[in-house]
């Protein structure tokens, strides 16, 4: 386990070494794995994470919704809403679709329109990692956007380290401190021996270096 005071210290001192830079720089949490045979046994980590503290600058949502769902869901802060006829038009825009995968870190949909997004955008969605959390009729959308713009997700991608975002320049150590642990603490427990199975846990700056720990049972 790591503990707050030691994710306190990596965040002071990753933000002490980095460089003052023209644009708010990101704060990322980087985990690197051992006694782990990625060939033999199953690594598929994806998770959203709800933090405790807001980033600064919040991600974006995208809802697949028509009528009064899209209603609701424009009126409830969601940065893009993507009606039936518009998924229509760019259905065979593979550029406009491969836009809207990259610029938009969440996605809902209207349950309904769930088969036709997996034809259209499955293929720039699902390798991303962001396919659509589905919406009934009913749903409370004005919630689950509130819930998504204060969410990271984590995902592992084959490899021996997992990486994410845990907030930005402009928030408090004690803030980044808090993220990172409720961070680290979806990552460790999603591990096949938790704990064990942590080699290093390092915070860096967009533009500066890693400071690492190497935590002991």
């Amino acid at each position: 386990m790591v503990n707050v005071q030691q994710f306190a210290k990596l965040v002071k001192e990753a933000r002490e070494k980095a460089k003052k830079r023209g644009f708010s720089q990101s704060f990322d949490l980087v985990v690197s794995l051992r006694d782990i045979d990625i060939k033999k046994q199953e690594m598929n980590i994806n998770e959203v994470v709800y933090l405790p503290k807001k980033f600064s600058k919040k991600p974006l949502v995208c809802v697949f919704a028509g009528g009064d769902l899209a209603l609701r869901a424009g009126r409830g802060g969601a940065d893009r809403v993507i009606e039936p006829d518009e998924l229509d038009k760019k259905s065979t825009d593979k550029r406009q679709l491969r836009k809207i995968a990259n610029d938009y870190m969440f996605f809902l949909s209207e349950t309904a329109l769930m088969p036709k997004i997996g034809k259209t955008f499955g293929q720039f969605l699902g390798p991303r990692g962001k396919m659509p959390t589905p919406l009934p009729p009913n749903a409370p959308v004005e919630g689950l956007i509130a819930r998504f713009v204060s969410a990271v997700r984590v995902r592992n991608r084959g490899g021996l380290a997992i990486s994410c975002k845990i907030g930005d320049e402009g928030m408090s150590n004690e803030d980044l401190t808090e993220n990172a642990l409720s961070i680290y603490n979806v990552i460790e427990k999603k591990l096949p021996s938790g704990f064990n199975n942590v080699n290093k846990v390092m915070i860096k700056m967009s533009m500066g270096e890693l400071v690492a720990i190497s935590p002991v049972n």
